[in-house]
C-alpha cells in the first residue's frame, strides 16, 4: 500500500463531503487527511483527500468518484509535480529561560509565534508533514501541551489548473 493524495473538485452543495467520504469507507479504506474549501470559483469546491491504498484500489476509487453527480474532476496529485502543504498549531509549555530557545527554533523551521503566555507558546507552522513532525521531535522536550493540525492541501506545480480540465464547465 502507498499515500496517494487526490485533488477532487466538486460542487459547492450540502452532503458532497458525506457522500465522499461514505463511498471512500464503505470500500473499507481509510481517509489519512481530508481538506475542503472554496475554489476561485463560488460553486465548487476542492477537497484534498489523503488514502493509503494498492494501485487497484486507487483505480476503483478514483472511478467510484467520478460515478457521483457532484464530483466534477479527480486528479491524483504526484508529490514531485505538486506542491503539498500542512498547517499547524503548537501550544508547547515553556518559562522565562525556555522561551528564547523555543522562539530560536521557530525561527530555524521558519514558523511564527502567533501567542505568547506566563507558562506556554503557541506557534504556526505550515510546510510538509516531514518538516513538521521534525519541527514536533524538537519540540517534545519542552512539553507538547495541545497540538491542532489541518489536513494536507496540495497543488499541481506548472501553468496548468484542475479548473481547466474539469470535465463540466465551473
Amino acid at each position: 500500500m502507498a499515500r496517494h493524495t487526490l485533488s477532487v473538485l466538486v460542487e459547492n452543495s450540502p452532503g458532497v463531503l458525506a457522500r465522499i467520504a461514505g463511498l471512500i469507507s464503505r470500500r473499507g479504506f481509510n481517509i489519512d487527511s481530508l481538506a475542503v474549501g472554496p475554489t476561485e470559483h463560488d460553486t465548487v469546491s476542492r477537497m484534498t483527500i489523503v488514502v493509503d491504498v494498492d494501485p487497484v484500489a486507487l483505480e476503483q476509487v478514483t472511478k467510484q468518484l467520478n460515478k457521483l453527480i457532484e464530483v466534477l474532476k479527480v486528479v491524483e496529485l504526484e508529490p514531485g509535480h505538486s506542491v503539498q502543504r500542512e498547517i499547524v498549531l503548537i501550544k508547547v509549555r515553556c518559562d522565562a529561560a525556555s522561551r528564547v530557545e523555543i522562539v530560536q527554533i521557530t525561527e530555524l523551521f521558519r514558523c511564527n509565534v502567533v501567542d505568547v503566555a506566563v507558562d506556554s507558546i503557541v506557534i504556526e507552522a505550515t510546510g510538509t508533514p516531514e518538516k513538521l513532525i521534525a519541527l514536533l521531535d524538537v519540540l517534545e522536550p519542552y512539553g507538547v501541551r495541545e497540538l491542532v493540525q489541518s489536513g494536507l492541501v496540495a497543488i499541481g506545480r506548472g501553468s496548468r489548473s484542475i479548473t481547466d480540465r474539469s470535465r463540466r464547465s465551473a
